[in-house]
């Protein structure tokens, strides 16, 4: 019968779990949806070209696509029947991944094709059709082509890779023939596990444990964008392919482009309980981290108002899981308790523009370094929040005077209307990757302070720089007259504004019975007082 876990080594914070509990921590790709698509038909004069010039049509009229589109399906079926493939209708409301699943079970082989599955998706893709437009000239009609959207059926490949492992590959039915590749860099991993012998023990999209950490890091850091199109290009030489080899050599092949990319942090956790603890601190802490502010730190991406998108945290419960979800534009990071055992934290990039980035896979390495900091900062914003890093002698050292090599500097009292002002503009600077000047600091001290900024003289900032310098908050940058915040300072200057802004503030404003009538911590300190002023008459006639 296992025994109950002891109460008194359960962690205490966010960044104790993170330092002490984990026991496998992996970075890797998780989920890829790619376009896969002929770049020379992404317009309609493109498609034009493709019958007048390259197939030498009369004309160019969505007549012309028809036969194209039946012989496709022709072949699909063709292949599916010789190879013994099973052709499967999907039927509207079914989850296309509960049957792949059942299917991939009964699948032995290590590579080939599982099943085919046929659909007309909700999810509306681009066409092209043929509009019938006036000659002014000369009175007559004539065919014009024009780019359309409509839902059309869909062919699913669901293949087992040798490498890979499972993936598929969706084509659309009708011209220019669009596909969508489905790869999951987990699958690649635990592969690569099996083919180089390295024992490992699974996890639902992941690894639990592994033999040998440095190697099931250095897999997941090899899969590049080379691997995900030499895995592409081998599997559409197997399957069957709407344009003929005249086609493919007179340029009308597929390429490849980024759609959706998750890049994901796993850290296995020694026992639930860690992840319970975890959670628990970090939504109750947390909540405003998808607030632009915060989004800002982690994507290290400036955020005014005129950037489009929502911003904003949300936990959503399945069952009794929470999970924490956080927005930027179309780029979204979850953070979840994986299974009971590991700490997942992915950013989903829905469009590499969201940061200046090119949908082409070769920006696959830009965008892994984005999804991947992205996660690391989240955490690191986590622990800064929970992290009870301040302790006795620092808050001394920050509250007393203190004397650096012969210089003086005087205290930093919290709750102080210009230390409150000063650590706030500290926060806002954090974020400025080359630090801030004496000037930067000029203006928002005196809104916050309600001065005129005339007012706070070059000698007054110098002497607050000091000040911060000297407690250890802040350190100028060699060669320059510019500073940064030092990892302490962003700490202290956290839990000084958030301790003031959202507990003292607040709380005495319901303590108050002045300000807030018949609040619930008024009412508590009214209990208190009549339970105080009891105790004081019942002592008065013990007396």
């Amino acid at each position: 019968m296992p025994q109950p876990e002891p109460t008194n080594t359960v962690p205490r914070n966010v960044a104790q779990i993170l330092r002490e509990r984990v026991t496998l921590e992996v970075e890797s790709i998780d989920r890829m949806y790619l376009n896969v698509y002929v770049p020379k038909l992404q317009t309609a004069s493109g498609a034009v070209w493709f019958f007048r010039g390259h197939r030498q049509a009369t004309f160019a009229s969505s007549a012309l696509m028809a036969p194209i589109s039946r012989a496709f399906v022709r072949e699909i079926e063709r292949y599916a029947q010789t190879q013994g493939i099973p052709m499967v209708p999907f039927q509207r409301g079914q989850r296309k991944d509960d049957i792949a699943q059942a299917y991939r079970a009964k699948f032995t082989s290590a590579e080939g094709v599982v099943f085919i599955g046929k659909a007309q998706d909700a999810l509306r893709v681009r066409v092209y059709r043929t509009q019938k437009r006036l000659n002014e000239a000369t009175g007559q009609q004539y065919p014009w082509i024009v780019s359309s959207h409509t839902p059309v059926n869909q062919y699913y490949f669901y293949c087992q890779d040798r490498d890979f492992g499972p993936f598929f590959l969706k084509f659309s039915s009708y011209f220019p023939y669009d596909a969508k590749l489905c790869l999951n860099g987990h699958a690649y991993a635990k592969r690569q596990l099996e083919q180089a012998g390295i024992a490992y023990e699974a996890l639902d999209n992941g690894v639990l444990s592994c033999a040998d950490p440095a190697r099931l890091q250095a897999i997941c850091d090899g899969l590049s964008g080379e691997k995900i199109e030499a895995l592409l290009r081998k599997w559409l030489a197997m399957l069957p392919q709407p344009f003929s080899p005249a086609d493919q050599a007179a340029g009308y092949g597929y390429d490849l482009s980024i759609w959706q990319a998750e890049f994901s942090l796993t850290q296995v956790l020694d026992r639930p309980l860690s992840g319970r603890v975890f959670f628990e601190q970090v939504i109750r802490e947390n909540l405003d981290v998808g607030r632009p502010d915060q989004v800002q730190l982690i994507f290290n991406r400036r955020v005014t108002k005129r950037t489009p998108g929502h911003f904003r945290t949300r936990v959503i419960t399945a069952g009794v899981v929470p999970s924490l979800h956080i927005d930027y534009k179309h780029t979204r990071i979850k953070q979840y308790h994986k299974e009971g055992r590991a700490l997942r934290t992915e950013t989903t990039i829905n469009n590499p523009r969201d940061f200046a980035i090119g949908k082409r896979l070769c920006n696959l390495p830009a965008l892994r370094q984005i999804g991947f900091q992205a996660n690391r900062r989240l955490l690191d914003v986590e622990q800064v929040s929970h992290d009870g890093a301040i302790g006795e002698a620092a808050l001394r050292h920050v509250t007393q005077p203190v004397v650096v090599a012969g210089q003086r500097a005087s205290a930093l009292r919290f709750g102080e209307p210009r230390t409150h002002a000063v650590l706030s503009v500290l926060v806002l600077f954090s974020l400025l990757p080359n630090g801030f000047t004496n000037h930067d600091l000029r203006s928002p001290l005196a809104a916050l302070l309600g001065l005129d900024p005339a007012h706070l003289t070059p000698g007054r900032m110098t002497y607050e720089l000091r000040r911060l310098r000297l407690h250890d908050l802040i350190q100028r940058i060699p060669g320059t007259y510019r500073y940064r915040l030092t990892a302490d300072g962003l700490r202290i200057a956290l839990f000084f504004t958030r301790t003031y802004t959202r507990v003292l503030q607040p709380g005495l404003a319901q303590a108050m019975p002045s300000s807030v009538p018949d609040s619930s911590l008024g009412r508590c300190f009214d209990q208190l007082d009549r339970a105080i002023e009891s105790l004081i008459q019942q002592a008065h006639l013990a007396a």
